[in-house]
């Protein structure tokens, strides 16, 4: 496996399945992840408690791969207008806020390097984040040989945007109607309390991209996009 020409200290935020986490150390990398959650696999490099307690710890890469998002995507702009039963319109607009000043604490961290994974967000979001905040970097999980359809942003400062790496053919609703609804299995996800558990987790496929491509050479993207 292709090692890093200069090892770096990356944290990884809002993570529990250390898939990233494991990826960037497998290239030599000194990487922990942190989460209010404990890690999954039980792992020794994970700190729990609140991303933002350790934002200036000295680290050379920051990447942010799930952020509380559900108020901030274009799926989640309907709990807005019309919140959810049992809920108010001011716990949406509070959990709303709260998810952007994570988003825009973690995008003005003083780290060089940064990549905030988030979905499509809805204009409402948009207004309460930082305005030097660029258009994210849209990827699907079929570019990098996971056969699902899920699009995901990427916020990028001095990281070049991912290039894909194994890239599928992506099934056609009309023509391969059952294959389609198996790529689909994120967005269909029944309810339930892991429901979100799945839809955030990472794949694997582009947790080895971003390793191999932001972790692979360090000095050279930061000489081409600094």
């Amino acid at each position: 496996m292709k090692r890093a020409n200069k090892p770096m200290r990356i944290l990884i935020g809002c993570e529990t399945s250390g898939v990233m986490r494991r990826a960037f150390a497998a290239r030599g990398h000194d990487v922990w992840s942190c989460d209010l959650l404990a890690a999954e696999d039980g792992s020794n490099r994970h700190i729990r408690g609140d991303v933002r307690d350790h934002l200036h710890d000295g680290w050379d890469m920051l990447a942010v791969m799930h952020p509380p998002c559900t108020r901030l995507c274009n799926s989640g702009v309907r709990w807005l207008h019309v919140p959810p039963p049992g809920r108010t319109g001011a716990e949406m607009q509070a959990e709303l806020e709260a998810g952007a000043a994570l988003f825009s604490d973690c995008w003005r961290a003083p780290i060089p390097r940064i990549a905030i994974e988030n979905p499509v967000m809805h204009r409402h979001a948009r207004a309460l984040l930082p305005a030097d905040l660029p258009k994210p970097q849209i990827v699907q999980p079929w570019w990098f040989g996971e056969p699902f359809f899920k699009a995901t942003g990427f916020y990028l400062r001095r990281l070049a945007p991912l290039t894909a790496s194994n890239r599928l053919t992506p099934p056609k609703k009309a023509q391969e109607p059952d294959r389609h609804k198996a790529w689909s299995a994120i967005h269909r996800a029944p309810p339930g309390p892991d429901r979100w558990k799945f839809r955030s987790r990472s794949f694997t496929g582009i947790a080895e991209a971003c390793a191999n491509q932001w972790g692979g050479y360090a000095q050279e993207q930061e000489a081409r996009h600094g």
